[in-house]
């Protein structure tokens, strides 16, 4: 069975919002689906999100213990990737040796309910269907 939004029915099907972004016919960079899938690509970046939303700010070390499978290389480039996304702040403190440290922006910390919804679904799944 179809949703009524995908079948061309008037009226979204529960949940959906009734916006014209909700009834393209092919992935698009401006649907508010996509900008959150692609701030949240790649392994790794919903356990970084998730240490910055438990924890505040880490510093890049703490990161890195935190996670300690995560290489260097990933770290860093999950970390620029999140920044870009806007959904982390980076501040340097001088000094030396210097100081990094991470915080999730506004926009970051509202991905919280996001990952949790994202968590609850995973775990609900029915592996029958």
């Amino acid at each position: 069975m179809t949703h009524r939004t995908v079948s061309g029915g008037a009226r979204p099907a529960p949940g959906l919002p009734d916006d014209a972004k909700a009834r393209v016919t092919s992935p698009h960079p401006e649907c508010p689906v996509e900008i959150t899938l692609a701030a949240l690509r790649g392994r790794w970046t919903t356990l970084l999100v998730r240490e910055l939303l438990r924890h505040g700010h880490r510093t890049y070390t703490e990161l890195s213990a935190a996670l300690p499978r995560l290489s260097a290389k990933v770290l860093a480039d999950r970390l620029a990737h999140l920044h870009d996304a806007g959904v982390v702040h980076r501040t340097r403190t001088p000094g030396w040796p210097a100081t990094v440290t991470y915080v999730l922006t506004p926009r970051g910390r509202e991905l919280g309910p996001v990952l949790q919804a994202l968590w609850d679904w995973g775990a609900a799944r029915d592996d029958g269907d």
